[in-house]
């Protein structure tokens, strides 16, 4: 069969948490898409809220992946253990409540590998090495196809992540910078990659937030509490597409919502 896996990029305050729930289902209708992964680490702008992950759930998403932002919402740590459809970046330090992976159900007894990774460049050298990471997890457990986010800041890390995952790995998604990318491929030994999903929030922002606050960090001004941009959102995605029979991708396109 073809197994269409829908990626969403990093959900950005109560309005693209909102644009998300309003538009996720008829999305997945549309594109007859069996599994979702959607990025939820900005949901409450920095950070993630219990109630916004069961929202985001049922608005359809099968996995909540999240960054950098993991902790800037303590009330969210319980829900870590708890809920094994939240995943925090998995080459966090051993003693971070949460899981990094798992194992989830898919169509016809499929059995799907999702791995949520933190680059360290320009991001947090405190971080283990995503790439040893991911080796490691690989040998772990039984799954006939696996799907990662690569929650990270430099292109060239996550391009580099793609090349080593190539023929391991069905389908490999950048998220964090928030802006799309135009680089859908499918790599020789079948890997779809993709550098960066984009996001799920406020169109007429910089990256997400009020454009004047940005304008006064970079003018050098003083520092202020980010907020989510007001106006239109839109929703940036890409579908992936797995021949499960061959292991190996077929079709990564953008299907974003504007």
């Amino acid at each position: 069969m073809i197994l269409r896996v829908l990626a969403v990029g990093d959900v950005v305050g109560e309005s693209g948490l909102d644009f998300l729930c309003r538009h996720l289902p008829a999305l997945r209708k549309l594109h007859g898409v069996h599994f979702t992964v959607v990025n939820g680490e900005n949901a409450a702008s920095n950070g993630l809220l219990p109630d916004q992950v069961h929202a985001i759930l049922n608005a359809g998403a099968d996995v909540i992946t999240l960054g950098n932002h993991t902790w800037d919402k303590r009330q969210i740590v319980p829900l870590l253990d708890e809920c094994p459809c939240l995943l925090r970046p998995a080459n966090y330090t051993a003693r971070a409540p949460g899981r990094g992976w798992g194992i989830f159900n898919g169509p016809q007894g499929l059995r799907l590998r999702v791995v949520n990774l933190i680059g360290r460049w320009g991001m947090d050298s405190n971080f283990d090495n995503p790439f040893s990471t991911m080796d490691a997890i690989l040998a772990q457990g039984e799954a006939e196809l696996t799907l990662a986010d690569f929650h990270g800041e430099a292109t060239s890390e996550k391009g580099a992540m793609a090349w080593h995952l190539d023929g391991r790995a069905q389908a490999l998604w950048g998220t964090h910078t928030h802006v799309p990318t135009a680089d859908c491929q499918v790599l020789p030994q079948g890997l779809g990659f993709v550098t960066d999903l984009g996001m799920t929030g406020p169109a007429q922002s910089v990256i997400g937030i009020r454009p004047e606050q940005a304008v006064n960090r970079f003018l050098g001004g003083l520092p202020q509490r980010f907020q989510p941009a007001s106006g239109p959102c839109r929703m940036d995605a890409v579908l992936f597409e797995v021949d499960t029979a061959q292991r190996r991708c077929v079709g990564v396109r953008r299907v974003d919502i504007c």
